[in-house]
């Protein structure tokens, strides 16, 4: 069986002016994420579709070239994603890879689009080193980042004097990441880390890391987990009754985590996310457009950031004339991008798109008003605050 689990393609208008000499006559675009594992709901097949509303718009609006939408599953090991990825660039010809959600397959995937001189679209990969220590002149982060997520959630909970934090992290890069990244805001507050506990991707059962949270007394349990084990740990911290001792913080939740968690026992919860589906009118639009598609599901932030992240690719390609990813990510740079879901984006020149943050408080069951009525806006954060500055993160790119 073939490791591309499907192929969508979309077939955009193509002028009869010019030959476009270095592009290929199509351009593919591999959308490469967990389809059936603890991601599968804030990225998998919703990025899918996702990414075919960016193509389909794309060519309303002009377009250009034709794109084909690949996709497949990266089973969440680092190996496999890196063998798809260059049997794609190989054989296939794909020009970019974008979505990638879980930071181990995204490092992974980065060096390789590097050495093929392809785009990475590292859409839904959570660690900044993306763009600090690993950055490449080939990728360009969308969505958000470890720092942005943990510096917005440190800030938020220290003006609460919510000052000392015990974390329950997955033990693998993402953990670390978030775990690294918002302790160290949390410290330069004044604020202290009191203890953390690390566990393996798919754990079930919480008991343990939750009673150790309990005890160390930490104003806020911070969650440096995401996905399915995101979902277990807030489902059990309800039913032992942390939630209403201790402030729970979800440092990568997304709204379908939330779903999943149930309002009754998610209340309270505080969360950080780049993406709402109620935020206003353009967000609301696209919401009702991908329902339609998708199962009356509103989009995930990984799936928002999927569609937009590829919209603004296939408008670089069109714009310099080439699928080299070095030019491509360098044509981002080149002006800050309208977007109707984040915003205004600047491509900075470690490759991270930066766009307002927010933090967001889960409704107690008797204040939603409908299914997906699930968040209160607790903040609004600027990109240029949210985000890691240029000058910090270690990226061999940035000009001093």
């Amino acid at each position: 069986m073939s490791i591309r689990h499907a192929a969508l393609a979309v077939a955009l208008l193509l002028p009869a002016v010019t030959a476009r000499a270095e592009l290929p006559a199509t351009v593919k675009v591999g959308i490469l994420n967990d389809m059936n594992g603890p991601f599968a709901d804030q990225s998998g097949r919703g990025s899918v579709v996702a990414a075919q509303m960016a193509a389909e718009d794309f060519a309303e609006q002009g377009g250009g070239f034709k794109v084909e939408i690949l996709s497949a599953d990266h089973l969440n090991k680092p190996d496999v994603a890196g063998a798809i990825v260059r049997e794609w660039i190989d054989r296939d010809g794909v020009a970019a890879v974008a979505d990638s959600v879980n930071s181990g397959v995204g490092l992974a995937v980065n060096t390789i689009m590097a050495e093929k001189h392809r785009t990475f679209v590292a859409t839904n990969v959570g660690t900044s080193d993306l763009t600090g220590k690993f950055c490449e002149p080939t990728t360009v982060q969308w969505t958000m980042d470890t720092y942005a997520m943990g510096n917005t959630m440190a800030r938020a909970m220290f003006a609460q004097h919510a000052d000392t934090w015990y974390y329950i992290s997955f033990d693998y890069a993402l953990g670390a990441a978030l775990e690294r990244d918002s302790g160290a805001v949390l410290t330069s507050l004044g604020g202290k880390v009191v203890g953390s506990v690390k566990h393996p991707l798919g754990t079930t059962d919480f008991s343990s890391y939750l009673l150790q949270a309990q005890s160390s007394g930490a104003k806020v349990v911070a969650l440096a987990d995401t996905g399915a084990d995101l979902i277990n740990a807030v489902k059990q911290a309800s039913e032992f009754g942390l939630t209403g001792k201790q402030i729970l913080a979800g440092l990568f939740t997304q709204i379908v985590d939330v779903k999943a968690i149930g309002l009754q026992a998610a209340q309270g919860l505080t969360v950080t996310e780049a993406y709402y589906w109620d935020l206003n009118d353009d967000t609301r639009a696209f919401a009702r457009r991908f329902a339609q598609r998708f199962g009356d599901k509103m989009p995930t932030a990984n799936q928002a950031g999927v569609y937009s992240s590829v919209l603004a690719y296939l408008n670089a390609v069109k714009a310099s004339n080439t699928i080299v990813g070095e030019e491509v990510v360098a044509q981002l740079r080149k002006a800050p991008i309208q977007d109707k879901l984040f915003g205004t984006v600047t491509v900075r020149q470690d490759g991270r798109a930066v766009h307002d943050m927010y933090t967001f408080q889960v409704k107690a069951p008797a204040d939603s008003k409908s299914p997906w009525d699930t968040y209160k806006v607790l903040a609004r954060v600027p990109g240029n605050e949210a985000f890691r500055p240029l000058d910090q993160g270690g990226c061999k790119l940035v000009t001093k």
